[in-house]
């Protein structure tokens, strides 16, 4: 038997967009595991570009910039008779076209809408889809870790990414009063993605966080798939309400001795 005991049971994960994507490794996990994977995507382009490299146990499609969508996806999974033993929102989205701005400067209309995308949408996604989840279903979102968080080139994403962990708290109090669902995030260090290399000046940001983890080797996209499946699993039944942070010990190594070095060198 699987450790993680998730073999037969319902996940249904939003955010696949490519194979380099969190949402897929995690959901290429829980299917290795047995379980089965449904995959929701933003529309029908989508979810055949990703049909060419994956095949989950079904495809859903919702914008969740459109409230009605979210509904309908509701509706749909109900309709189905799919009971969920699990999402996972891996969804996130900042307008990073024009050059990079002081925050300050932020764009009411950019904040109001990569605040929907990334925060507020697994909330409506999590309403909507109340009434399919089991009593003790788990739901898992994505963010970033504690070091991130104050990146200047990560502009006003950071702000947004840090409400996702007070949202995932709310949640979880909030569903406590009738079922035993969990909420829980992971917060990732700096990765190798497709949607991260849209980023100002992030490759620097990822080497520089290279050199600070312990093993002084970068975060793979599927040390944090397998994050995300542990607190998937009745294995982490203990787990709620937290904010878990994968990335390889970087937050704890400031004064790592070639970082230092490096940094104090006189040229």
């Amino acid at each position: 038997m699987s450790f993680l005991k998730i073999k037969d049971q319902n996940f249904l994960v939003l955010g696949v967009s490519n194979k380099k994507s969190v949402g897929w490794a995690v959901a290429k996990t829980l299917i290795e595991e047995g379980a089965n994977v449904y995959l929701c995507v933003r529309n029908a382009e989508r979810e055949q570009s990703v049909s060419n490299f994956a095949e989950p146990k079904g495809f859903f499609r919702c914008d969740v910039e459109k409230e009605h969508e979210i509904q309908a996806l509701g509706k749909t999974v109900a309709d189905a008779g799919i009971q969920l033993h699990g999402i996972v929102h891996s969804i996130a989205f900042a307008n990073y076209d024009e050059s990079f701005r002081k925050f300050y400067d932020t764009k009411r209309a950019d904040y109001l809408q990569a605040s929907q995308i990334s925060a507020f949408s697994l909330v409506e996604i999590c309403k909507a889809l109340k009434p399919t989840l089991a009593q003790q279903a788990s739901v898992v979102t994505i963010g970033i870790s504690s070091t991130d968080i104050t990146a200047e080139n990560y502009g006003y994403m950071a702000p947004i990414k840090a409400s996702l962990n007070t949202i995932v708290r709310y949640l979880a109090k909030a569903f406590s009063s009738d079922t035993e669902v969990r909420f829980n995030a992971v917060n990732a260090g700096p990765l190798k993605t497709k949607a991260s290399a849209g980023i100002p000046g992030y490759l620097k940001n990822y080497l520089y966080a290279e050199k600070l983890t312990y093993r002084k080797r970068a975060l793979a996209v599927t040390e944090v798939a397998d994050t995300v499946a542990y607190l998937l699993s009745p294995r982490s039944s203990g787990i709620n309400a937290q904010a878990i942070v994968v990335n390889a010990g970087m937050d704890t190594n400031y004064f790592d001795s070639e970082i230092v070095e490096a940094a104090t060198r006189l040229d």
